[in-house]
């Protein structure tokens, strides 16, 4: 299997660590007490918190995997060229048609969070801007459209 390589900040990996370290280190010995106290209950075949348990235990070991490859994969976006946007800029854009202009810092899938404006560089509008300069303008392919920018600024 080949490995596809996880974009992330510095802040981003230490997320995953400590994700990871909780879910290895309290969950899991937590779900290890409960499940041993659901077999001690006996028939597991019509024990619910057996059954509950163990479909736990393997969301929570798929998890601990995911975080792991994640590690394994992680590519460090740290020197970022203030010129040209890329995976750690932070970019200010104006929508063509508003006002108001907005902020995302562009990151990789895994810390994507456009609430937080955190944008991933594979959705829509990260695609449009990788690449893009400042003073450029941009259309961005969105499911609902083109949607034009203008790049502002560049951090």
């Amino acid at each position: 299997m080949t490995r596809k390589d996880v974009y992330l900040t510095p802040e981003g990996l230490e997320n995953v660590k400590a994700e990871l370290e909780e879910l290895v280190n309290v969950k899991r010995p937590d779900l290890a007490v409960r499940l041993r106290e659901a077999i001690q209950m006996g028939d597991l075949k019509e024990n619910a918190d057996y059954i509950a348990c163990k479909e736990e235990q393997g969301f929570l070991e798929g998890r601990i995997q995911e975080l792991e490859e994640m590690i394994i994969s992680a590519v460090i976006i740290e020197d970022v060229d203030p010129d040209v946007v890329s995976i750690g800029n932070t970019v200010t854009i104006l929508e063509s048609g508003e006002d108001d202009s907005e902020v995302y810092k562009i990151v990789g899938v895994t810390e994507a969070n456009p609430s937080a404006g955190l944008i991933s560089n594979e959705s829509a509008i990260g695609k449009a801007l990788v690449g893009a300069k400042k003073g450029q303008k941009v259309v961005a392919e969105t499911p609902g459209g083109k949607i034009k920018f203008k790049i502002l600024k560049i951090e």
